[in-house]
């Protein structure tokens, strides 16, 4: 489902005390909805947006990492002032590729 190793799983296991898969007879993991949807939110902190460990605890917890790059200011004139370094970058990067 996430195309992760089963070792990444137990790791996480270990990590995350909230995911606690009931085990069958052959010692199978058997995970609920629940701990699915748990997984699906680690997996999306740690492998897609570039979480650390400890990031992806504290986000999971409800204290979540605030990025250095993240702007919080959202009036009008900073919005501009993104767009215009951004278009910067773009031109920047346009003339490096040709």
């Amino acid at each position: 489902m996430f195309d992760v190793n089963t070792s990444l799983l137990r790791f996480w296991e270990k990590e995350f005390p909230d995911l606690k898969p009931k085990k069958n007879s052959k010692g199978n993991r058997l995970f609920t909805p629940k701990e699915i949807g748990k997984l699906d939110r680690i997996y999306e902190l740690v492998k897609e947006k570039g979480y650390t460990l400890d990031g992806a605890k504290k986000a999971l917890r409800g204290k979540p990492e605030v990025l250095s790059f993240e702007k919080t200011d959202t009036s009008e004139a900073s919005n501009q002032e993104l767009i215009l370094r951004l278009e910067k970058i773009r031109r920047d990067l346009l003339s490096l590729k040709s």
